[in-house]
């Protein structure tokens, strides 16, 4: 029997400061924007795994591409600047994981606020909220990228760097983070256009962006066509360089388009960004310090464990944008479900996508095990980088089975709006890292730190699916 579908309640007038708050109480974090009233129909009504797999599709094709951007850089680093600054890229990129998570924080509450607005056919209201986030963005960007380059010395000083790397790591570092304003208004930017529904014209930017940077890089890197040659750092400022380009084109097209409108600016609206976004930031930033503590144990072992442990990192990004794009999706489905009042096919959304994407994890973890020496020899030609890597992906295979279900799942209970319980669950069992690690490293070698981080991510999944099981997020009030 179909559940019965809501009343519609009355909002507020489109200028009104509180339409930009969301409504129904059942309103949760959607990742994927619905455009109109049809394809909210083709949510909540059609066949489920059809629908999650068209939906993932484009998500996960912008998510792979988003990860690209620094696995071009450490191949170029690593292959062709050496080890150690393919250990200063590693090491940086934790810190970086902290700035992304303070701009996803807009973005992921943009995405919801807007794409409720876009739902009620109140364009105008979505258009200025995306103009607030914007220009909240480039102001938020600027102040993290004028603090971040004063503290850059410090932040590899706190992860007790060899003097090589450490320098190394500062050129990149530095030129990513005086970037930082064109990347958070680039995040923004593609939020407002997933917000109305278009997921098309973000995909195309980001093409372009890894298309250029694809050339960019060595031109860079390595100063080639009578460019300077500019080393670790060319990465960087490649990297920032394409983003700007996608960020300047976007947020042209978005405004022609009625998507952004750069109206003055409302505090409550940017309020309620910042309210929704907020506890999945934290998860991010805490992760990224997590990791940022585990490299002062992981140091001792030089270089190549430092290195493996980026490449480790590269190659897992991959089957978790992959995860990414399924949790959006299902996220969609999810909020849509339960507005809906459908919460048995909410519930069925998260199991199914799990189940789709613990195939692709299986297949990961296989071929991890398998070629795991070729996989590590793409980013590095040092045979000690190379043994390493390979032990941590060998060891990390079985992780992989397990990484979607986490994923996904808690992009499924954002889609709900229960953000909090996974943010507590995912933080604990990241924290417990640093002292199990620190107490496996003298007993094991670095293949306990390698352990440890293969454990803790099963352990985060399985918490992932209890909260699930628990259908408490059924409940969810905003």
């Amino acid at each position: 029997m179909r559940d019965e579908h809501p009343k519609h309640a009355t909002r507020p007038p489109v200028d009104h400061p509180a339409a930009a708050l969301p409504l129904e109480p059942q309103e949760g974090v959607v990742a994927v924007a619905v455009p109109d009233a049809e394809a909210q129909a083709h949510l909540v009504e059609d066949p489920l795994a059809r629908t999650i797999a068209r939906l993932a599709l484009p998500a996960v094709a912008s998510s792979l591409l988003m990860t690209l951007f620094t696995s071009v850089d450490m191949y170029w680093v690593g292959r062709y600047v050496g080890a150690n600054a393919l250990a200063a890229v590693s090491t940086s990129v934790f810190w970086i994981w902290l700035v992304i998570a303070l701009g996803e924080m807009v973005s992921i509450g943009l995405t919801a606020v807007a794409a409720r607005r876009h739902g009620e056919r109140e364009h105008a209201a979505a258009a200025r909220v995306a103009g607030n986030a914007v220009v909240f963005s480039l102001v938020f960007g600027t102040a993290i990228a004028i603090v971040g380059t004063m503290l850059v010395p410090q932040l590899f000083a706190l992860m007790q760097m060899p003097a090589e790397i450490a320098e190394l790591g500062h050129r990149y570092l530095a030129a990513y983070l005086l970037g930082t304003p064109l990347v958070f208004g680039f995040f923004a930017v593609d939020a407002a256009f997933r917000a109305s529904g278009d997921t098309r014209t973000p995909f195309v930017l980001l093409t372009v962006s890894v298309t250029v940077t694809l050339v960019l890089d060595p031109v860079l890197i390595l100063g080639l066509w009578g460019a300077p040659k500019l080393g670790i750092a060319g990465a960087a400022v490649a990297t920032v360089l394409t983003r700007g380009a996608a960020f300047l084109m976007g947020i042209v097209i978005a405004v022609r388009r009625g998507i952004v409108s750069l109206d003055r600016p409302r505090p409550l609206a940017v309020g309620a960004i910042l309210r929704v976004g907020a506890p999945v930031a934290v998860t991010g930033a805490f992760f990224s310090l997590i990791y940022v503590a585990l490299t002062r144990t992981t140091t001792q072992f030089g270089t190549p464990a430092l290195a493996a442990l980026g490449i480790g990192h590269r190659v897992e990004s991959w089957l978790y944008m992959i995860g990414v794009g399924f949790g959006a999706a299902t996220a969609a489905i999810v909020g849509q479900s339960l507005g809906a009042r459908r919460t048995s096919r909410a519930a069925q959304a998260g199991w199914i996508s799990v189940g789709f994407c613990t195939v692709l994890g299986t297949l990961t973890g296989a071929a991890a095990l398998i070629w795991a020496e070729p996989i590590a020899g793409w980013f590095s030609t040092d045979p000690a980088v190379i043994a390493e890597g390979a032990r941590y992906l060998r060891i990390a295979a079985l992780a992989q089975v397990f990484l979607c279900m986490e994923v996904v799942l808690e992009g499924a209970l954002g889609g709900a709006g229960d953000t909090l319980p996974p943010m507590l669950a995912s933080s604990v069992l990241t924290a417990l890292r640093i002292p199990l690690a620190a107490w496996a490293a003298p007993r094991y070698g670095v293949a306990g730190i390698w352990w440890v981080l293969t454990l803790t991510a099963i352990a985060r999944a399985l918490a992932m699916v209890l909260l699930w099981r628990s259908g408490r997020w059924k409940h969810r009030t905003l």
